[in-house]
């Protein structure tokens, strides 16, 4: 597309050239724009590897511990791994062991479980680390777009009374100009809002699995428990 030039020639009105063309608000808000659309794409990147790697290390640590017995181990079985299921039976052998001969076998579980809840929330916050980014981006980009066109259009409307024409080839470059911080502002939304809810559903599926980690961390925790009350019972008992 082609607009007029100052000495009356023609040059092609291209995205590059309205953007060099535009005010230096117009310009500010599309660069702006322009880096919070590269942001959501390195957080889509960033979080997806980290979303990959922790489900599948996780997956793999409860795997693992399908069969153990014991909060012992069930840590042997990990091989002294980090994770969060490793917080938590760490977390679960603390307990046991600080309380062993001062506490019900109730008050154990139920501070063991306020010791999980800890921990699963932190790895939620964790966890989502981004999202808030993301949010603020979809909601808000399409408004800094936005203003970033009524200003050109206001620059534009300007230029009309100064010019004292209504010719549309003069009008329409300036309102292109405009609208195309619009257009950015869609751009940079878009995808942020589609990025936010896809990681939203992950997100959700991963905690899913941090729930399962704290239960059977909590089920381990009650076997220790009952074997060494029935233990306790068997030695009264002789």
């Amino acid at each position: 597309m082609l607009r007029p030039t100052s000495t009356g020639g023609l040059r092609e009105l291209s995205p590059w050239s309205m953007f060099l063309s535009a005010d230096v608000i117009v310009k500010a808000v599309m660069i702006g724009l322009a880096f919070a659309s590269l942001v959501t794409w390195t957080i889509f990147i960033a979080k997806m590897i980290e979303l990959t790697l922790i489900r599948r290390k996780l997956s793999t640590a409860l795997s693992k511990i399908n069969g153990a017995r014991s909060l012992a181990e069930a840590q042997f079985a990990l091989g002294g791994k980090e994770g969060v299921l490793a917080s938590l039976l760490a977390a679960a052998m603390r307990e046991g062991r600080l309380s062993a001969g001062i506490s019900s076998d109730a008050g154990i579980k139920e501070r063991a479980a306020s010791s999980f809840a800890e921990i699963v929330r932190a790895e939620a916050r964790r966890i989502r680390l981004g999202m808030g980014l993301l949010a603020t981006i979809g909601a808000t980009s399409p408004f800094v777009g936005l203003f970033g066109t009524v200003w050109g259009i206001m620059n534009s409307f300007i230029g009309i009374s100064k010019s004292q024409t209504t010719n549309l080839a003069v009008v329409a470059p300036g309102i292109a100009e405009a609208l195309l911080a619009t257009a950015i502002g869609l751009v940079a939304a878009i995808p942020a809002v589609i990025i936010y809810n896809h990681f939203s559903r992950v997100t959700k599926t991963y905690l899913e699995l941090v729930n399962r980690a704290s239960g059977a961390a909590g089920r381990l925790l009650s076997r220790d428990l009952d074997r060494t009350h029935g233990g306790s019972h068997s030695r009264a008992a002789e």
